[in-house]
């Protein structure tokens, strides 16, 4: 016997639909639907509403009757059945708009609510950085540091200046008086010499 291609009793069946489905995009759809909502929310629509039904009311109560489309005898049922219609159909519309809404609201704070993380991040990134730059600005010479130091060493370069101008001073001064004694010295010679040979000469 041929098996039949059967999926198991494990396999589950697929879905069928049995509505026709619309060939109108859900966004499109949406959109129409809400533009609908809008205007039925606005003043004008109840003027225009309240116009039109006054003309039908009108009409169907005082034109000649082989003109009536809607007597008032029948109690203007097509007004009833074509506001019943659209209250039917409004219903619906403004579901489907504060829908949208509704959807719309939640991708807006989604969105806000990731662009404040993002704003969160980046304010406690740029936080650490400016702790960061302060921890390290404190090792960091200031203006006023190099300034004091710089001062610091000009005075102690001028002392060891003046030091050594002092030292080459008094060791000049050394070497004259080295020179002065000598010379005083030779000039003792010369006399004692001097005396010796006339001595020498009287005898």
């Amino acid at each position: 016997m041929a098996r039949t291609d059967r999926p198991g009793l494990d396999t589950p069946r697929s879905s069928r639909r049995r509505l026709p489905q619309v060939g109108m995009p859900p966004d499109t759809f949406g959109r129409v639907a809400e533009g609908i909502a809008r205007f039925m929310g606005t003043p004008m629509f109840l003027v225009w509403m309240t116009l039109i039904c006054a003309a039908w009311l009108a009409w169907n109560s005082m034109a000649p009757e082989h003109l009536q489309f809607d007597p008032r005898n029948l109690n203007f049922t097509l007004l009833t059945l074509i506001l019943s219609l659209q209250a039917s159909y409004a219903a619906p519309l403004l579901l489907l708009a504060d829908n949208r809404s509704a959807d719309r609201d939640r991708v807006e704070f989604e969105a806000d609510r990731q662009r404040a993380e993002r704003n969160l991040a980046d304010t406690e990134f740029l936080a650490r950085e400016v702790a960061s730059l302060r921890i390290a600005m404190r090792d960091v010479a200031t203006r006023d540091f190099i300034r004091s130091e710089l001062r610091s060493l000009l005075e102690e370069m001028e002392e060891a200046r003046a030091d050594e101008r002092a030292d080459e001073r008094a060791h000049d001064e050394k070497r004259a008086d080295d020179a002065n004694s000598r010379s005083s010295r030779t000039d003792d010679g010369l006399g004692t010499d001097g005396l010796g040979k006339e001595d020498v000469i009287d005898r």
